[in-house]
Parts: structure tokens; C-alpha cells; sequence
């Protein structure tokens, strides 16, 4: 692979995983960001170049654009050590991509955006009555996710995949919506294996 260009927001852990991804499988990017906040991603332009969804992170390879921050992991760590070689296991691994994108992206990282930078003062009223059920389903989320560590150091197959990768990038900011960690040992020792492994990268924000 060369000549990637990943389109993104450094707020963003959806684009963060795509480039911790990256820098463990040894895969350069050129990272042009835009300001969500700002509305960047839903200009006529970007709109009609890059994403006609508005969203972000968009991976280009060439004239060929990629969407789905999990999918755009998989793709980048194919042919790696990221991606394990068994079809259960690779089955598994998939499992956990799904499971993020549907019980722990839309509840941590949602609370994260909405408590960091939109604020409380701002939110919308339909956003205010979702704090609770949010806060439960995430919750939920860690708790499933440190029992899940309890008895083991990775996600998948005893091995560090793109699983942890894609779980760690809104875990270990899930105090910035209020969730303590502390509380989860498990997922404590797992995040600090991830931080202190060789070829890491940290969050721009």
C-alpha cells in the first residue's frame, strides 16, 4: 500500500483507530483533517469528493474511497499479524468490531462527544433525555469488556489484533464522558499493555 490518504478529525477515535492501526502495521498515511464541529465534512465539496454521507474517516487509496472506520482498519491490517490466521478466529475478531460499532461506540464515545465538545449548556433537549440510557448501555459495555480481560490479555486468539486496537480507541478516553476506569482492573492492565507496546501512537487530542 502506498499513497493512502486518510481523511479525518484528530477528535475523533473512529479516525484514531485507523491510525494506531496503521502505525502497527507499518502502513503510511497522509492525514488531511477537517473540523466536525465546523461542519468541514458537509460541505458541497467534501460531500461530492470524499464522502457522500458526511462522515468521517474516509481512507482514499488512489481514486477509491473506503468508509467504516472498522472496515478501513481491516483493510490496512490485511496481511498482518493484526489479523489472526484461523477462520474462527478471524470470524471472532469480526465479532468484536460489530460489537463496538453497535454497544460501545454509540454509548461511550457518544457521551464523550456530547460532554466534551458539545457541553451540557448546548446539548439538545432529545440529547439531554438519552444521557441516561447512554450512560447504562455503556456501562454495560466496560462491564462486559472487563470480564471478558479477566482471564486474558487480548480480545482474540491470545493475540493483539485490530479487535483491541478498534475497542481501545474509545475505551481509553471513556473518562472524558465520566466513566471510571478504575473501576474495571482488567481493562486498566490491557489498555497499559496497548500504550507501552512498541509502535504505538496517541491520540492528537
Amino acid at each position: 500500500m502506498s499513497g493512502l490518504i486518510l481523511h479525518e478529525d484528530p477528535k475523533s477515535g473512529n479516525c484514531y483507530k485507523v491510525r494506531l492501526t496503521a502505525a502497527h502495521a507499518g502502513v503510511p498515511l497522509e492525514r488531511r483533517c477537517y473540523d466536525i464541529l465546523k461542519g468541514e465534512t458537509r460541505t458541497a465539496e467534501f460531500l461530492r469528493d470524499v464522502n457522500a454521507n458526511g462522515r468521517i474517516p474516509v481512507l482514499q487509496d488512489g481514486q477509491r474511497f473506503l468508509t467504516e472506520s472498522n472496515a478501513i482498519c481491516f483493510y490496512l491490517a490485511t496481511g498482518s499479524d493484526l489479523i489472526p490466521d484461523g477462520a474462527f478466529e478471524q470470524a471472532d475478531m469480526l465479532r468484536w468490531l460489530f460489537w463496538e460499532q453497535y454497544h460501545h461506540e454509540p454509548n461511550v464515545a457518544t457521551l464523550r462527544f456530547w460532554l466534551r465538545f458539545v457541553g451540557l449548556d448546548a446539548m439538545a433537549d432529545a440529547q439531554r433525555i438519552q444521557v441516561s440510557s447512554k450512560r447504562e448501555a455503556g456501562l454495560a459495555a466496560l462491564d462486559l469488556m472487563d470480564r471478558h480481560l479477566s482471564d486474558r490479555r487480548w480480545f482474540v486468539d491470545d493475540r493483539f489484533t485490530i479487535a483491541d486496537i478498534c475497542l481501545f480507541a474509545y475505551t481509553h478516553v471513556a473518562d472524558e464522558a465520566n466513566f471510571d476506569l478504575e473501576a474495571y482492573p482488567a481493562i486498566v492492565r490491557w489498555m497499559e499493555r496497548i500504550m507501552t507496546m512498541d509502535g504505538h501512537v496517541e491520540m492528537d487530542i
